[in-house]
């Protein structure tokens, strides 16, 4: 079935002894295979290149989003450091005010 799709659509020297010269119709399918072969190259490389790409993107992603998180930790870290600060800083102040109530009532007595 094969040859004889071959011997309509012209001479193939590459697959039939009795041809001298490539013609027309062997030129295009060459051309097709050839093609194909350098097309799958092609995509093969592309689709290589994407996936390197990604991957990297996708590390770059969880290494953000681990600094998130460690960002997050040291801000909750400085918000409960800044609430004993501010607790410190009332009971140095009720102490001040004490400690000037209690020189004033000695300067009184």
């Amino acid at each position: 079935m094969i040859p004889i799709l071959f011997y309509l659509w012209g001479c193939i020297p590459e697959l039939q002894p009795n041809c001298v010269d490539m013609t027309n119709a062997s030129s295009t399918y060459l051309g097709i295979s050839g093609g194909a072969i350098i097309g799958a190259i092609v995509s093969w490389w592309i689709y290589n290149r994407q996936k390197k790409t990604s991957d990297s993107q996708d590390y770059i992603l969880r290494r953000i989003k681990d600094l998130e998180e460690n960002h997050d930790s040291i801000l909750k870290k400085i918000e409960e450091f800044d609430d004993r600060h501010e607790s410190s800083i009332a009971a140095i102040g009720n102490l001040n005010e004490k400690l000037d109530s209690f020189l004033k009532k000695k300067d009184e007595n």
